[in-house]
């Protein structure tokens, strides 16, 4: 079958919202895949969630009957560690708002989690999702911050998609601490160009031979729109269609589910 979009060989997919809703899936993940693989395209899932790690992800797709290598899994924990090694490459310690997920994925690349706010050993304030959240924690990242450690949150997104809606999500609690410290982030995943870049590396492949498949506008397609990725936005996550149509940079494609993108395109 032919393709609409020319030359391309990678489905990168967005998780939270496109697959599923916290456990709940959205759509049939595994005729998902199952379409994905017949049409010969490889695929990578990026997600901006930190608090679990790629393992976890594993065994979460394997309860829907499909296997991926550690490589087709981004987490925005995951391009943090990466982003870090290249600027302190012997690691060492930093101070972690955020979860399980967040500090297992540091420690792999030799970030080791400061309980403590000394501002002699610390390398950088890493914020992520923190459902145990305190306000010790957001004390203590602003002080380190504003001392002159550097910020860096794992992505922007003020909310997450859950069952029963949504709920505050890492960009909420960066931006406590961005206005307790007058002090702006760096923000590693969607939509900044790293994580991307993270994925047409992995990918082996140019921006226009990928599509970006995702729920978000701010964060999946602005930031694949802006690498020159081409866009799929499902409207089984955050956003609706009447946003979606007053978007100043419409998305490639516009479906109700990932599914209904991948029959837009072939």
């Amino acid at each position: 079958m032919i393709t609409k979009i020319p030359g391309i060989k990678t489905v990168f997919l967005d998780m939270d919202g496109v697959l599923w809703r916290s456990d709940e899936p959205v759509l049939d993940i595994r005729e998902l895949f199952d379409r994905i693989k017949n049409e010969g395209l490889n695929v990578y899932c990026i997600t901006n969630n930190s608090a679990r790690t790629v393992e976890y992800y594993q065994e979460k797709f394997e309860t829907f009957s499909v296997v991926l290598n550690r490589d087709q899994i981004i987490t925005s924990a995951e391009a943090v560690s990466m982003f870090l090694i290249k600027k302190f490459h012997k690691g060492g310690y930093v101070y972690i708002v955020g979860e399980e997920g967040l500090v297992v994925t540091l420690h792999r690349k030799k970030f080791i989690q400061a309980l403590e706010p000394d501002l002699n050993n610390i390398l950088a304030v890493v914020v992520g999702l923190d459902r145990n959240l305190t306000y010790k924690k957001l004390a203590d990242a602003t002080h380190l911050v504003t001392n002159g450690v550097p910020l860096i949150g794992t992505n922007p997104d003020k909310s997450l998609p859950i069952p029963t809606g949504v709920a505050p999500g890492a960009g909420s609690i960066i931006s406590a601490i961005e206005t307790a410290s007058g002090i702006q982030a760096t923000i590693i995943g969607k939509p900044e160009r790293f994580v991307f870049q993270l994925a047409l590396d992995r990918a082996n492949c140019l921006p226009e031979q990928a599509i970006m498949i995702g729920d978000r506008l701010d964060t999946d397609i602005l930031g694949a729109q802006d690498i020159g990725i081409q866009t799929g936005l499902v409207l089984s996550g955050v956003t609706t269609k009447s946003l979606a149509e007053s978007w100043d940079r419409a998305p490639t494609y516009i479906a109700e589910n990932a599914i209904g993108i991948l029959e837009d395109i072939f």
